[in-house]
């Protein structure tokens, strides 16, 4: 939708994100985009984390759960209320959708603190010696405090190991 009001015309995606099967769409349907055409004044983007927290807030405030395309609008709306300072001002999101499992639900669960910005994920590679951990551990300490937070709090740590890897560290 972003991309075929941008450019004025209907647009073939090479590929779509499914997080939001409901709305992951290569094209959008000849009807859609007349009525689109005509109605719709602007598109908020939103990434799979942002609408992740949208679910946890409706559940949170209704005890319900929706299927990611359903939340996808409360999701635009929160963004778009922050990025034009209508934060205390009545919106309104209409959600649809139950289509959801609990792999998914697993995902949500913890993608939503990344997109409401009180966690952050990060991956990386360690050398598997010793004394790795603990360096990585102070590196993001020193980081934290050159930006002016003084410590972090690691919350959860999933380790693969690799044993190739390892074999190759121990023929050093």
């Amino acid at each position: 939708m972003y991309q075929s009001l941008r450019e004025g015309r209907r647009v073939t995606l090479d590929k779509v994100d499914t997080f939001a099967d409901g709305v992951a769409v290569k094209v959008l349907g000849e009807e859609t985009w007349r009525l689109c055409q005509r109605v719709v004044d602007d598109v908020v983007l939103v990434d799979t984390d942002e609408i992740c927290t949208a679910i946890k807030d409706i559940f949170e405030d209704t005890r319900s759960i929706t299927e990611p395309s359903g939340a996808l609008s409360v999701a635009g709306a929160k963004k778009y209320c922050a990025m034009h300072g209508l934060e205390g001002t009545t919106s309104v999101a209409i959600t649809s959708g139950a289509n959801m499992n609990f792999d998914r639900l697993r995902f949500v669960a913890e993608r939503s603190g990344t997109g409401s910005k009180n966690e952050a994920m990060l991956a990386t590679f360690i050398p598997e010696e010793r004394g790795s951990f603990r360096n990585f551990i102070y590196a993001l300490s020193e980081a934290g405090i050159q930006r002016g937070v003084a410590k972090r709090s690691i919350t959860e740590f999933k380790y693969r190991f690799n044993p190739s890897a390892a074999r190759s560290n121990d023929n050093k």
